[in-house]
């Protein structure tokens, strides 16, 4: 069968879409709704002749039940993936079947459809596979979305490689992606490039803090409201899932989440429907989940204040955004395109230039803010600045130094020889301003050092997590401060 479906086709070919199920009706029910559609149609009761069919033509899509009379639907999945990588694959899992559908997501089926089949989840999940450019192409082209989009992730460092590629492969995916890393170290970044570069990328993206929201207004939030549904209800309001139905819905620490508010979050990513407060029906929503913690989820399931049926349904794929110091090389490009950027917020002709010592000794510190912070500094820098270059003495990180000096006694990590601060009476003038301002600087953090460690009997872990840093950059400052 045929049709014509210009928004759906891939050049000037129609798409083809293979059904395996070994049920009739329901076979019968989706040849009707894809034809409908405007595609072509084969269907397959079993295993094998889903395989003989695939040999033979090219698809677009197959759509696949879990449970067939000759084997499991994840086997098909794992023949297309291995040999079909032009093909996009979903699968049909019984109803209230997690379980299936998060193993099908990490074998790495595209998508998944709960029975019954709902027709109109059908529609939007077909209409996204069938956009989809087969991963080669999307991979490799020169100029197309998905790769402009992965190139705003700056460095050319192996870890920011990988990423890069990550991020093109999982956008191809509609299963769940869980993005961890550092604070500052651009999970949010990642996930929006996540969402440009897939199918839905002409959809809403919807950006929540989960550790930003009162728990009493979770529900609210999340799920929306009908008119009347409490006090100071007036009008009936959309929710987070509403909002982007059809895109993506990044979770930003969702390990922040109440235990009440995980259970009312799973039902809605499992069954894919939410039910707005003070509302007696449910609604369908198409969206697709990407989370983020700067904690560990597992230990946090671990300790009980993270459900491990929602791990599981977030964690279906892990994308890690490596902090800055195992990324040292992309700091002076990170640093100059920061700088532009913030020239052109204040107005300037042009941003001021690194000085040759100065990306080194950035290139040097170890960042436990990391982009964000380099992006802090970058900005008190510009302040003090003379607006063509940035010096050393610029930063604040430390007193000023001649550049030979700053050669023999820049930082280093891994435990080498930082430069010592040398500790200096600062002067403050009556209107409370110091004389200099990195040596203030410098006096302020070694007090709240020494008074850390004090209070844990010098016990430079626990002195770390009481100043909520890491042991690592405890241990630089210490350092760099000549704190014995």
């Amino acid at each position: 069968m045929s049709g014509a479906a210009p928004a759906l086709a891939r050049g000037s070919r129609v798409p083809r879409v293979l059904v395996v199920d070994d049920e009739a009706d329901l076979r019968e029910l989706l040849e009707l709704t894809l034809v409908g559609m405007g595609l072509d149609v084969d269907c397959a009761a079993t295993l094998g002749e889903a395989r003989r069919l695939l040999a033979a033509h090219a698809y677009a899509l197959c759509l696949t039940d879990m449970r067939l009379p000759d084997g499991e639907g994840l086997e098909l999945v794992e023949t297309i993936n291995s040999g079909h990588p032009g093909t996009q694959v979903a699968v049909i899992t019984a109803y209230g079947s997690a379980e299936n559908a998060v193993a099908a997501l990490k074998a790495g089926a595209f998508d998944y459809l709960a029975k019954p089949v709902a027709l109109d989840s059908l529609r939007n999940l077909v209409r996204a596979a069938v956009q989809v450019a087969p991963p080669d192409a999307q991979a490799s082209a020169d100029g197309a979305p998905g790769v402009d989009a992965a190139r705003e992730l700056l460095g050319e460092s192996e870890a920011m490689q990988e990423v890069r590629a990550s991020i093109l492969r999982l956008a191809r995916s509609m299963a769940p992606v869980a993005i961890t890393g550092e604070s500052g170290s651009g999970k949010e970044l990642a996930a929006r490039l996540l969402h440009r570069a897939g199918p839905r990328a002409a959809q809403a993206f919807v950006a929540v803090n989960c550790g930003a929201i009162p728990e009493a207004l979770m529900e609210a939030e999340f799920f929306g409201y009908r008119k009347g549904a409490f006090t100071g209800a007036d009008q009936d309001r959309e929710g987070f899932f509403q909002v982007a139905n059809g895109g993506t819905l990044f979770l930003d620490e969702v390990a922040d989440l109440p235990l009440p508010m995980q259970v009312k979050l799973l039902r809605a990513i499992q069954e894919k429907r939410v039910r707005k407060v003070g509302a007696t029906v449910e609604e369908p929503v198409d969206v697709r989940i990407v989370s983020a913690t700067h904690q560990d989820l597992a230990q946090c399931v671990a300790a009980g204040r993270f459900r491990q049926d929602l791990y599981y349904r977030l964690d279906v794929i892990g994308l890690r955004m490596p902090p800055l110091r195992e990324r040292g090389e992309d700091i002076p490009a990170l640093a100059q395109a920061i700088l532009a950027r913030l020239a052109q917020r204040a107005g300037l002709a042009q941003p001021p230039r690194l000085a040759s010592v100065t990306a080194r000794y950035l290139c040097s510190y170890v960042f436990p803010g990391n982009v964000r912070e380099l992006e802090n500094i970058l900005e008190r820098a510009l302040a003090f600045s003379n607006g063509e270059v940035i010096n050393v003495e610029d930063l604040g990180l430390r007193p000023a130094v001649s550049d030979a000096q700053a050669d023999e006694r820049a930082p280093t990590v891994d435990g080498q020889a930082a430069a010592p601060a040398a500790a200096r009476p600062v002067r403050l003038g009556e209107d409370g301003i110091p004389d200099s301002l990195p040596d203030y600087l410098d006096q302020v953090e070694r007090e709240a050092i020494q008074r850390a460690l004090e209070k844990t009997r010098h016990n430079r872990t626990a002195a770390a997590r009481l100043l909520g840093i890491t042991f690592r950059a405890l241990r630089y400052r210490m350092q760099r401060l000549d704190i014995q």
